[in-house]
């Protein structure tokens, strides 16, 4: 694991980032949404806060039993949920938001000693271009491999903050218990044998972090943090900014604001749970919005399946009320980023109703 790169891969990485562009208060066109107004302040999405401590300590009790349904029910209702007593200490939850923030605070030629290049997604950088009528996001992002560990390019990694790759570390082995502890909490919640979803992430299940910064823009009427989409993971533990909304979700057709609720970290279920539990969890699709007056700082971390496992739904939820409905597949995360950017849902693909229809 190189800590640099040759110099012919850092070529062409130079590009505008969008704290420059709030900067100078500049909206380029590609940036602008034509569909419409932005509705940056809708209702407010009541998400159930789940224990998780009650759910790992109280086998069998009524108060475990009481857990689960409230994940199920969120799951089910809008694709996530709140996760609270997850065992992180509010004061390390702290010290990952700093790291976040005082490495987007670096001068921009600091940065760049991270950028990412033209034909890839890690490293420092914003939207990869892979259409002329792309809508670009606003926001700036450091897009991490983390596991398994040897994929991951440490020359992507910062050296400043000098505290970043330690806290960031230690960061990812709580994301990583807590990932398994979720998979086995939400395939129990359907009373099915715990590992059923953790067994199809396979031994080298990835994991990738991403680092969010969204910069205040003057018009976010117009403009999106993030266009809708919908996760190519199997779950995605986000941590959101301490102070400041931003997140959205689609739910009954309807745009919602999703709370803040600072010890918590916010789980959904991306498109590859979607198709293990048969579509009884939905993929929800959700968005970010942007403000004229602060900054947003979040982290995102991605749990997904080994690319080389083929994943599939659930035998058990399979039935003639409810047949299969989603192929087996293989590597979807391929599939998700050619899609996304290209504004598609790429879990149509996976569609069983896509081949009969078709």
């Amino acid at each position: 694991m190189a800590e640099t790169l040759p110099p012919a891969a850092k070529v062409e990485t130079v590009f505008k980032s969008v704290q420059e562009l709030a900067n100078s208060k500049q909206i380029p066109e590609k940036y602008i949404h034509t569909q419409g107004s932005i509705n940056t302040f809708p209702p407010l999405l009541d998400l159930p806060e789940v224990d998780l401590s009650l759910i790992i300590s109280s086998p069998h009790s009524p108060a475990r039993e009481k857990e689960l349904n409230k994940l199920q029910s969120g799951l089910k209702s809008c694709g996530c949920f709140q996760v609270i007593n997850h065992g992180i200490a509010d004061s390390f939850l702290d010290k990952v938001r700093d790291i976040s923030k005082q490495f987007f605070a670096l001068p921009t030629e600091e940065k760049l000693k991270y950028a990412r290049t033209m034909d890839d997604i890690e490293g420092y950088g914003n939207d990869s271009v892979l259409s002329e009528k792309q809508t670009l996001d606003w926001t700036d992002r450091l897009y991490l491999n983390v596991m398994p560990q040897d994929i991951r390019k440490l020359q992507y990694w910062p050296q400043k903050p000098e505290c970043f790759r330690e806290v960031f570390e230690e960061y990812i082995k709580n994301m990583k218990l807590l990932s398994e502890s979720l998979l086995k909490a939400i395939a129990t919640s359907l009373h099915l044998e715990e590992n059923c979803f953790l067994d199809q992430c396979g031994e080298r299940g990835m994991m990738v972090a991403r680092f969010n910064f969204y910069p205040p823009c003057p018009r976010p009427d117009i403009v999106l943090g993030v266009k809708p989409h919908a996760d190519g993971s199997a779950i995605t533990l986000l941590l959101q900014d301490k102070d400041v909304e931003g997140l959205q979700v689609l739910k009954d057709d309807q745009w919602c604001r999703v709370p803040v609720v600072p010890d918590g970290i916010l789980i959904n279920v991306g498109d590859q749970v979607e198709i293990m539990s048969n579509g009884i969890f939905k993929s929800p699709v959700h968005r970010v919005v942007t403000n004229t007056e602060r900054e947003r700082n979040t982290l995102a971390v991605f749990i997904m399946p080994d690319v080389n496992v083929e994943i599939g739904p659930v035998e058990k939820l399979i039935n003639e009320e409810r047949p299969r409905l989603y192929k087996n597949i293989k590597n979807y995360g391929e599939l998700f980023f050619q899609n996304y950017q290209r504004g598609r849902r790429p879990i149509e693909a996976a569609m069983i109703c896509q081949e009969l229809d078709s």
